[in-house]
């Protein structure tokens, strides 16, 4: 029993720690050039996130004896259908209530279930670890989750930054989404966990991730009112992206 409260404190720990960030995009007003770069710094933390959540599939996907080139199929039947219903359900929800439009608040809430689903597969790792009692790979999962976490709280809070909708409590349910399933996973994972469950949770982390980011793109590179303050925000655009990709590499590298 202690060894499972202990559990339970160090995924809270993980999962919880996306509310570090609350400070930051909690500030009172921030100048639309900060406010533009920490959007753009956002989408490149959720390219960044896209390319580690298929890495973590790709080490199960690409499990064939036959060759190291060729997706097991079985898990690979699974990863697309379950990417693409994520993806198509998305849709169908949007242009049914929203006659084709993604709200901040709809954006920020698909962000917030992406980042779960990915901390879902996360906690399931990290479970599964704690229950073989791996001392060495549980330190390297736990910084690694604890730190990656810090930086979900931007993605989620980006679509409201300078926006009348940015309330404490609404920003509080989107990260506990995004950071509960942490703990969810990390149980589940103590008791039970197969490679064909992490593939399904990591294709529907990348069917959102891949849904929510494609209108905040849209929205960073859309024209201002004059060419120079245009060209400044794509400049902005650029060194952003490029900063939360670098941060979210970082992060995970430690």
């Amino acid at each position: 029993m202690e060894n499972f409260v202990e559990l339970v404190l160090f995924a809270s720990a993980m999962g919880l720690s996306i509310f570090l960030s609350l400070p930051v995009v909690l500030a009172k007003s921030p100048a639309s050039r900060t406010t533009h770069l920490l959007t753009a710094a956002a989408i490149g933390i959720l390219l960044f996130l896209l390319a580690d959540v298929f890495s973590d599939a790709a080490t199960i996907l690409y499990t064939n004896p036959a060759s190291p080139y060729l997706a097991n199929g079985e898990y690979a039947l699974a990863f697309g259908l379950a990417l693409a219903l994520c993806y198509l359900l998305l849709f169908g929800v949007e242009h049914r209530s929203r006659g084709g439009r993604l709200t901040p608040m709809t954006t920020a809430l698909i962000v917030a279930l992406a980042i779960g689903f990915q901390n879902l597969t996360e906690g399931l790792v990290f479970g599964a670890f704690w229950a073989l009692g791996a001392v060495g790979p549980l330190t390297v999962v736990f910084v690694g989750f604890f730190l990656q976490n810090v930086t979900e709280g931007f993605p989620i809070a980006a679509p409201l930054l300078g926006k009348g909708e940015r309330r404490l409590g609404l920003l509080a349910m989107f990260f506990l989404i995004g950071g509960l399933p942490t703990i969810v996973g990390s149980v589940a994972g103590y008791y039970y966990t197969s490679p064909l469950l992490l593939v399904v949770f990591d294709a529907l982390a990348i069917g959102a991730i891949l849904y929510c980011v494609l209108p905040m793109l849209r929205t960073a590179f859309r024209p201002a009112e004059s060419p120079e303050t245009t060209y400044l925000k794509q400049q902005l655009t650029y060194l952003g992206i490029l900063a939360g990709f670098v941060l979210g590499f970082v992060v995970n590298a430690i």
